[in-house]
């Protein structure tokens, strides 16, 4: 009895709210609590139906507001989904997503993915791509570098920069980290011959490029000087280049052409509008040392369709870029406005900067420059057939060979560096 007054007083004290009846079974039988007279009866149980909870009462579930990033993290663990019903369904995720998850949420913490499965890799950069890792200014270009240190051309193996100067300079140490490219378009980014990274493609880490299109980028003789070095001395560098593009570049003449013998698996070669002066004999020179022959109709290789940006890394580059052309908006406004201030004369017309126009120049009288060897089929691939004799191709060979012979001999009494030459290959 004791027992049951202690449970009847607490009832009591919160008689506020309507519980209903409460049954307690004691010794084999069943009581009733009467919460009003605070005392046990022995009754049979009602069947008839009540309430648990009052018609005012309502529960919230909620969490800790403060911890965002927690409570996001817990709602990821879950997928939700519509019936047709249109009913509300939710489903655990497996723990492999989970996992997933978490890892490209600190992916910069990595200490190294060499030896890891590609397959498992390739999933892991696209989570972190789509949680946009790449993009973080201090942390993206560390989680980059262990990505392109295991897997190499699987992260990027073809890169298009072209009309991209903005994204070269906004993003410069994260391209930089890219190894093992194949094809690599810096086409009228107006880089200049001292730019960091033209610099950069004579370092071991591109030496795998075949692919090379420097059209348009300001580069003049001391750049190519500068570009050729190692594979003119060290034979490293640039030495699988097969395709190259110096085409808009007027400050190369003939003495920047001369750097370029040192390619000697070069298949085609654009120079068109270029200063050179003597152009007949740039392309006698050329078929001579190198077998590369002119080419009277555009070649294929030249087009710039076929360079586009392809690996696990494609869609970063276009965050990047969205991201550069975000920043610029705000100017571009600041702009219109300036330009509306001066047009109803509130503010002094002053001089407009010069814009980079961003498109292709026009070349030269002197034509299309560009080469091909013959001997090679895959990379001759022009727009129109050409029509030559038998004949005159064995003889061009026969001529060429005998030329190569006497360059040899020349080459063994004149070989020797400038001082220029060698304070750019104590740098390496």
């Amino acid at each position: 009895q004791s027992w049951s007054r202690g449970m009847s007083y607490c009832l009591h004290s919160e008689s506020h709210l309507d519980t209903g009846p409460i049954y307690v079974r004691e010794n084999g039988k069943l009581h009733v609590v009467n919460p009003g007279a605070g005392g046990v009866q022995n009754v049979t149980p009602k069947t008839r139906p009540f309430s648990l909870f009052s018609r005012s009462f309502s529960v919230e579930l909620c969490m800790n507001r403060e911890d965002d990033r927690a409570r996001r993290q817990r709602t990821d663990h879950f997928i939700f989904t519509y019936t047709k019903e249109g009913n509300l369904r939710y489903s655990a995720k497996s723990l492999f997503s989970l996992v997933l998850g978490y890892i490209s949420d600190n992916v910069d913490h990595i200490d190294s993915l060499i030896g890891f499965p590609e397959q498992i890799a390739e999933k892991l950069f696209s989570a972190a791509e789509a949680r946009q890792k790449f993009t973080e200014p201090v942390t993206g270009l560390r989680a980059l570098q262990k990505f392109t240190e295991a897997y190499g051309s699987l992260v990027l193996c073809s890169l298009c920069l072209r009309n991209r100067y903005l994204v070269i300079s906004e993003k410069l140490e994260e391209i930089k980290s890219f190894r093992e490219l194949t094809c690599l378009d810096l086409s009228c980014c107006k880089l200049g011959d001292e730019h960091e990274l033209l610099e950069h493609l004579t370092k071991e880490a591109l030496s795998s490029v075949k692919r090379l299109l420097l059209k348009d980028n300001s580069l003049s003789d001391a750049g190519l000087r500068r570009m050729t070095a190692p594979v003119r001395v060290l034979k490293k560098g640039l030495e699988n280049l097969l395709v190259l593009d110096l085409s808009c570049n007027p400050k190369i003449t003939d003495v920047g052409i001369g750097y370029l013998l040192s390619f000697e698996k070069l298949n085609c070669l654009d120079i068109s509008g270029t200063g050179l002066k003597d152009v007949d004999a740039v392309i006698k020179r050329l078929q001579m040392q190198i077998g590369l022959v002119h080419s009277k109709v555009p070649l294929k290789e030249f087009d710039h369709s076929n360079c586009k940006t392809e690996g696990w890394a494609e869609q970063t580059v276009l965050q990047w870029e969205q991201a550069v052309m975000e920043a610029r908006k705000p100017q571009d406004n600041l702009r219109s406005r300036a330009a509306a201030l001066r047009f109803y004369g509130k503010t002094h017309r002053i001089e407009e900067v010069v814009k980079c126009t961003l498109g292709e120049p026009e070349t030269k009288a002197s034509g299309n420059l560009q080469f091909y060897k013959e001997k090679v089929q895959s990379c001759h691939l022009p727009l129109k057939k050409e029509v030559a004799g038998s004949h005159e191709l064995k003889n061009n060979k026969k001529r060429a060979l005998a030329e190569q012979e006497r360059e040899r001999t020349s080459k063994q009494k004149h070989l020797c560096l400038t001082v220029e030459d060698w304070d750019l290959l104590n740098t390496y």
